[in-house]
């Protein structure tokens, strides 16, 4: 199921690959603020919902939701920045 979404989701320009996972472009924003850092944070653990892979952010294996949750995580990660 989800190699068939990173599949759909791939732009059909590509021709060099069957699969997309990441989003194309970058959009840099300086970080200068707690506040800025926390709403790419939540933004970054949202998308695999968004996406609609899971249900809930805490699911996703591979995101630090877990860890700024206090639950562990896959990997140690710095939360007190």
């Amino acid at each position: 199921l989800m190699l068939k979404q990173l599949e759909f989701h791939k732009d059909r320009h590509k021709v060099d690959r069957d699969l997309q996972f990441w989003q194309e472009g970058n959009h840099p924003q300086q970080m200068d603020s707690d506040e800025i850092m926390t709403q790419k944070i939540e933004y970054i653990h949202s998308n695999p919902l968004r996406g609609g892979y899971i249900d809930d952010p805490l699911n996703w294996r591979y995101s630090s939701a877990r860890n700024y949750a206090g639950q562990p995580g896959l990997l140690d990660v710095t939360i007190d920045w």
